[in-house]
């Protein structure tokens, strides 16, 4: 048996071809994580604070705000502190753990866009029903449900990767610790967790698509048949908000996880758009898009306002 030393830390490369940009870039991204930070919290407390809100379409919307703010903070909090100059060092643990929380975040955020799709098939082609189907305990189950599958999804992900030996090379050549980053490190045949993790990662970004997919299709058949353009526009005009999100996040996970020679740098500018970009764009569509949203915002910052002139 061959003697084995095995790592206690690795190295983030960062985001490849950037050498010499570190200090840009951490403007750049400090700001956009700023405004993701700030711009979903506000959206959250809109939500919470107007009673005309408190219903299950701008719940599932409240708990998309929470995730767009937790899942940048997986990589985005030690991205900018490399960039800052200083160590790029991660830990063992830490490594693991950012693993888990990318994928358990994206994929439940994933399942909750699934949801969301299912919510608005049940408002547009059953409005009679819509308050009795979607009950609290449903809302409640679902969301469960989603974060169960996260879970599962992570735990497979990161237990395949973490128990294969990483004894030689430390540098990842990433901005964060993702499989197709740390599993070419292993000094043990990491075939089976590529694989899996490409097939199970694929698989539930495909399916959970796929259920999108299905339920847009009868929302498109039920907005067609309705006569008044005015009836058409304001079904529409809900679920165009949604699908622009959804779109903003499968794209990007599509690309990474079924390319079959991956490509460092196609992959980090893939990731920042996913990671970054797409929860701080996630703010500004519901936000801009929606009219209850946007009415909710103007009295929060009128309460702000009165606040501070008090």
């Amino acid at each position: 048996m061959r003697n084995y030393s095995l790592l206690s830390d690795f190295i983030l490369l960062g985001i490849p071809q950037t050498q010499g940009l570190e200090t840009l870039l951490f403007v750049v991204f400090l700001f956009i994580y700023f405004f993701t930070l700030l711009g979903n919290l506000l959206i959250f407390t809109a939500i919470v604070s107007s009673s005309t809100l408190h219903t299950p379409m701008y719940f599932f919307l409240g708990l998309l705000s929470i995730f767009d703010m937790l899942f940048p903070s997986v990589t985005c909090p030690k991205m900018l502190h490399y960039l800052s100059g200083r160590s790029p060092a991660i830990s063992y643990k830490g490594c693991a753990a950012q693993l888990f929380f990318y994928h358990f975040l994206g994929s439940t955020e994933g399942c909750l866009y699934s949801v969301m799709a299912y919510d608005r098939y049940v408002a547009i082609c059953h409005p009679l029903r819509y308050m009795l189907i979607m009950k609290p305990g449903v809302c409640l189950g679902l969301v469960a449900m989603a974060w169960s599958v996260g879970c599962l999804h992570a735990t497979i992900l990161t237990s395949l990767t973490f128990q294969l030996i990483y004894c030689a090379s430390n540098q990842v050549d990433h901005f964060f610790c993702d499989l197709p980053a740390v599993l070419p490190l292993a000094c043990t045949d990491n075939t089976l967790a590529r694989k899996v993790g490409s097939i199970n990662v694929g698989f539930l970004a495909l399916m959970l698509l796929f259920s999108v997919c299905i339920s847009y299709a009868h929302i498109g058949i039920a907005i067609l048949r309705i006569r008044s353009a005015e009836g058409r526009q304001k079904a529409f005009s809900t679920c165009s908000a949604h699908l622009t999100a959804i779109l903003c996040a499968y794209g990007p996970v599509i690309i990474i996880y079924l390319q079959r020679t991956p490509n460092p740098l196609l992959g980090a500018v893939v990731q920042i758009l996913n990671n970054i970009v797409s929860p701080m764009l996630n703010s500004l569509i519901y936000s801009l898009r929606n009219k209850e949203v946007k009415r909710s915002l103007r009295r929060v910052f009128q309460s702000v306002i009165l606040a501070i002139q008090k």
